[in-house]
């Protein structure tokens, strides 16, 4: 993954300087705006570039679940970098309608012919690591490069056979939809992760019936499910037991649990702390304590119906 990034980065610089150069000397808007298009990837691929390379470092005491959250992070940003560019494209051209430029539609279609070649390249060897949502911000970016450069093409061809010049702004307005779109998507997938949202593909009420499911658990609750990264999650919760279970009965219910967990829903780290009394549960998860300040120190009261759990992996 990082040979393929760093691969994407050289080819991805020489474009930009490509076409900001002869973008200005077609003064062709669409050309331009490809550059800048280009330029924000230039971003994108070094920041999932840093990203890849801090999510192969270890967990440490202060960072312990490591730095698989760096790739989610770094998709968010380049989600809202590309937004932002859609915007400054859109308000270009809609000046550009009132102002008319002549472009030079011969160097546009060479430019941009070049770049759909790059910029497909690209995507292709992207593709197979697209599962991971830093990746696939980057993908989505070479992906819209590759049709707004095609599409630079066509209108450079129109520009050519109509010498209608309004065609170029018109095609800066499309390219900054396409991006608008597609950014969005990653917008929301990422900020989703980042707020320990619940997975979207899984269902609460299905995992919850297939741990009540597992023989030997009378109920399940306080139960929260989130994402470490957009192929990774994490799960905890709190299993009551029948009273007399033993240890060994406990250690088999935790490990058909995990089974259930793992086989059919795909999630591998899990905190489940075992029980014999339920606590007064809001659709399904505990109230956390409120702490109480006494000397200046934080203190949880459990009330005379506090009970100590033990944890169990």
């Amino acid at each position: 993954m990082q040979r393929i990034l760093k691969f994407s980065l050289v080819l991805t610089a020489m474009y930009i300087a490509a076409t900001l150069v002869f973008g200005l000397k077609a003064h062709s808007l669409a050309l331009i705006s490809e550059a800048g298009h280009n330029l924000s990837d230039f971003a994108a691929l070094g920041l999932s570039f840093v990203a890849v390379w801090l999510q192969s470092r270890p967990a440490t005491d202060e960072r312990t679940f490591g730095y698989q959250r760096a790739g989610v992070l770094a998709g968010f940003v380049n989600a809202l970098g590309l937004m932002v560019l859609a915007a400054w494209i859109a308000i270009e051209a809609i000046e550009r309608c009132f102002h008319p430029v002549t472009v030079e539609p011969h160097l546009m279609m060479s430019v941009a012919a070049a770049g759909v070649v790059m910029n497909g390249l690209i995507a292709g060897l992207l593709w197979k690591f697209s599962g991971d949502v830093n990746i696939r911000s980057v993908f989505v970016h070479m992906l819209g490069d590759t049709i707004s450069t095609a599409a630079v093409i066509v209108g450079g061809l129109l520009i050519a056979v109509t010498h209608m010049q309004w065609i170029d702004p018109a095609l800066s307005l499309l390219i900054a939809a396409m991006i608008i779109w597609s950014s969005w998507g990653i917008v929301r997938e990422t900020l989703h992760i980042l707020l320990e949202g619940t997975p979207r593909a899984l269902r609460m009420d299905e995992l919850r019936e297939a741990v009540t499911s597992v023989r030997g658990v009378r109920n399940v609750h306080d139960l929260h499910v989130w994402s470490l990264t957009s192929q990774s999650h994490a799960l905890s919760s709190h299993v009551c037991v029948d009273e007399g279970t033993s240890m060994e009965e406990c250690e088999a219910l935790i490990e058909r649990i995990n089974h259930q967990l793992r086989d059919h829903f795909g999630i591998h780290h899990t905190t489940i702390q075992l029980e014999l009394t339920e606590c007064a549960t809001i659709d399904g998860c505990c109230s956390p304590p409120e702490p109480e300040v006494i000397d200046g120190h934080s203190h949880h009261h459990h009330g005379p119906g506090g009970h100590d759990h033990a944890h169990s992996h």
